[in-house]
């Protein structure tokens, strides 16, 4: 399952992400998003884990939880849609 975690504070690491996580089972992969320009954290980031129950229970342990003093927000990630249509 792939989860999406938001209000990340900015100094958050790849690994911190990955420790949180893996006290609810196997993480496959933890990655924050960067702007493109910087390379600074924009504050969200996703991980994915093999295991349905274990990501469920992750998500319903740590949504609401603080970090360095921030609220995340923990929930599954949503399929990312296709950009297009007709814009005039």
């Amino acid at each position: 399952m792939n989860i999406f975690i938001g209000s990340l504070p900015f100094r958050t690491k790849e690994s911190d992400l990955r420790s949180f996580f893996e006290n609810y089972g196997e993480v496959s992969r933890a990655s924050i998003i960067t702007d493109r320009e910087t390379g600074r954290s924009r504050g969200f980031g996703f991980v994915e884990m093999p295991d349905d129950d274990a990501a469920n229970k992750a998500i319903e342990g740590l949504n609401g939880s603080e970090i360095e003093g921030r609220t995340i927000v923990v929930k599954e990630a949503m399929e990312k849609r296709e950009r297009g249509g007709n814009y005039r």
